[in-house]
Order: structure tokens, then C-alpha cells, then sequence
């Protein structure tokens, strides 16, 4: 049986953002201008309401209201475990603050006893977080401090950041 999934759209200072959920959990935010599906794994429905959505609307606006939600909905973004840990750890990143690729991948490597890992891979996975804002993928950057790639646009990474109060000096995961 294909399972049901819930969609919204919700207007931003960011142009049009698409929430997916299952019902259970968050599946995907997607900004305008966002390459990839879209959960692709069952029926959408944007016609019944959903308390995930309606959590994450919250989330959403208290966000883009300037304040630092104290919740987060109940994500289940999908992907392999590498990815998955790579997302938990952009979690970890301290609002208004940044880290890099390279800083991400050597943490990783010692949670893995292995000498070194490739910041290439770790910005892969960042590149293919579905859960756009709420998995800050925003606060990742060069090693240098420059605003290297954002799925949704190197302005909205800016504007994001901008929003944060976030400095390049400001490093912390």
C-alpha cells in the first residue's frame, strides 16, 4: 500500500518553501529553487491538515521571526547512515554560528578512529540534506569562511546567516 504523504506550502522572506511530512515525522523542506524530488515515496495530500506540518509552520515562522525555536518537530530526513550522521551533527551547530566542511570531516573521523575523512564527502551529504533550515546546512562553509555552496542559493545561505547574527569568526560544532 502507498503511504500517504502531507505537503504544504508556506510563504517566507525566502520565497515559497514545500513541507512534506508522512504524518509521523518532517520528510523534507525544500526552499524555491531547490534541485532533487521531493519525497517520492507515496500519495501527496496537501487537503488534510497535519499537526507535523502545523509544528513545523511554527518552527518556521518563529525562525524567520528573529527568535530561536526551543522545539523541533519530529524529523525523519532520509538517506545513508553517513549522511544521517553528517545531518546530526549540522543539528549540533549553535545558531548564529558556523563550522566548515573540513572541521565536520575531521570530527568524523575521530568518531571513526580513521586518520582523516573527505571534506568533499561530508559536503555531499550537506548538499543532500532534505530538510532545508531546520537542519541548518546554512551554517556550513568553507574552510576559509566563504560562502561555498547552498542548494537553494548562495544569497539565501547569506540572508540565513544574516538572520542568525552569525560570523565566519564563530565557529563552534
Amino acid at each position: 500500500m502507498e503511504k500517504q504523504l502531507y505537503t504544504e506550502m508556506m510563504e517566507s522572506p525566502l520565497g515559497e518553501i514545500v513541507l512534506v511530512s508522512d504524518g509521523t515525522a518532517l520528510k523534507e523542506v525544500r526552499l524555491t529553487g531547490q534541485r532533487g524530488n521531493f519525497s517520492g515515496m507515496g500519495k501527496m495530500s496537501s487537503e488534510e491538515s497535519c499537526p507535523v506540518l502545523e509544528m513545523t509552520k511554527r518552527w518556521l515562522t518563529l525562525y524567520f521571526s528573529g527568535e530561536i525555536p526551543d522545539f523541533l518537530p519530529p524529523l525523519a530526513p532520509e538517506g545513508s547512515a553517513f549522511r544521517q550522521r553528517v545531518w546530526e551533527i549540522l543539528l549540533e551547530i549553535p545558531y548564529g554560528q558556523v563550522t566548515s566542511y573540513g572541521e565536520i570531516a575531521a570530527r568524523m573521523a575521530a568518531e571513526t578512529g580513521k586518520n582523516q575523512m573527505s571534506a568533499q564527502a561530508v559536503g555531499g551529504a550537506v548538499g543532500h540534506n532534505p530538510i532545508a533550515i531546520i537542519i541548518p546546512c546554512h551554517r556550513v562553509v568553507g574552510k576559509d569562511g566563504s560562502m561555498t555552496g547552498y542548494d537553494g542559493g548562495v544569497e539565501k545561505k547569506i540572508w540565513l546567516l544574516q538572520l542568525e547574527g552569525g560570523h565566519c569568526a564563530q565557529r563552534k560544532i
